[in-house]
């Protein structure tokens, strides 16, 4: 089957966090132009809001949905069966729906919206479109018309089962809170060597920021580690007593790996 993706709307259902940002990415780009746009969402949002402002259309009648391309469905888990039934009789037969949904299988999904699904699992640097997403469809046109929406805002590996996308999930979606908390930690710890909690805390958001730049490089993970501890220095003494108790590894483990234990539980 083949797809067209340039012309008609794209529909995005929901707008909570993540569909905020996705939404911001797209905008931003011009991945998807405002007149493209269809937002469906029970509250308004600043991200809608601004949207709106630039010509999409939020909740129009049902109808209009009948110009869709591609659904991009970004509801909570529990609640995507009856956000996606009032929708069906409208959609074209042939528009893919994208899930960026944890947890949620697509043949769950296909089952209900009887038409391709593609899983996308985005971050929320989606809005910078600096984000990661991993992609898996089993369906070839599904897969490019999610690549065209999510390439331009996001790197996008391509998974080679669905099965590992909890995983990817767990690694990627929900890693920049670990991140984050361990960057709080760094503060806490500075501040208890006598910074102030300002100075803590600008600190290890600028070290946050280095280490950003130093990923953007494309470097593999163990040179970019190298590059700054050096042999007998003061980072090497400081990796040598994380890793000396397993502490990093350990914590990292048990985040990934309740993370995908979760991610199951909601898909039952």
């Amino acid at each position: 089957m083949t797809y067209n993706s340039s012309n008609g709307a794209v529909v995005l259902v929901g707008c909570g966090r993540l569909g905020s940002a996705i939404l911001e990415g797209w905008l931003a780009t011009g991945t998807v132009t405002p007149a493209e746009l269809i937002i469906l969402t029970p509250s308004d949002k600043p991200a809608t809001v601004a949207a709106k402002a630039r010509g999409a259309r939020i909740n129009p009648p049902l109808e209009a949905l009948a110009q869709a391309r591609a659904v991009v469905l970004a509801v909570k888990p529990a609640k995507w069966r009856e956000a996606v039934a009032p929708l069906l009789d409208h959609l074209p037969a042939d528009a893919p729906v994208i899930s960026v949904m944890a947890g949620v299988k697509a043949e769950d999904i296909g089952g209900v919206v009887g038409r391709p699904v593609a899983r996308v699992m985005p971050t929320t640097g989606v809005a910078q479109a600096r984000g990661v997403a991993a992609l898996w469809s089993a369906d070839a046109g599904a897969r490019e018309m999610a690549r065209g929406l999510f390439e331009p805002i996001a790197d996008v590996p391509e998974l080679d089962s669905e099965s590992l996308m909890d995983a990817a999930t767990a690694t990627a979606g929900s890693a920049p809170a670990f991140v984050y908390a361990f960057v709080q930690a760094l503060a806490r710890a500075g501040e208890a060597q006598g910074l102030s909690r300002d100075a803590a805390e600008r600190l290890a958001r600028g070290a946050l920021r280095s280490a950003g730049a130093g990923a953007e490089t494309g470097a593999s993970l163990e040179d970019l580690v190298a590059r700054i501890a050096s042999p007998g220095g003061t980072t090497r003494a400081g990796l040598d007593a994380m890793e000396a108790g397993g502490d990093v590894d350990r914590a990292a483990e048990a985040a990934v790996n309740a993370a995908v234990a979760r991610a199951k539980e909601i898909s039952g």
